[in-house]
């Protein structure tokens, strides 16, 4: 295999395992419970 193509594949191994990363980060950042907002449309009450 060219040595460049295989750079190329690391570093899509990368990006992916750095993108996977953040997006596990952000899910475990959600707040659980119960989200209430008051706003034009009335009073909306969500479960998380």
């Amino acid at each position: 295999m060219n040595r460049n193509v295989l750079n190329v594949v690391v570093a899509a191994l990368v990006v992916a395992v750095a993108v996977l990363g953040y997006l596990y980060y952000k899910e475990q950042q959600k707040p659980e419970g119960i989200k209430i907002e008051l706003g034009e449309k009335g009073l909306s009450v969500e479960t998380q």
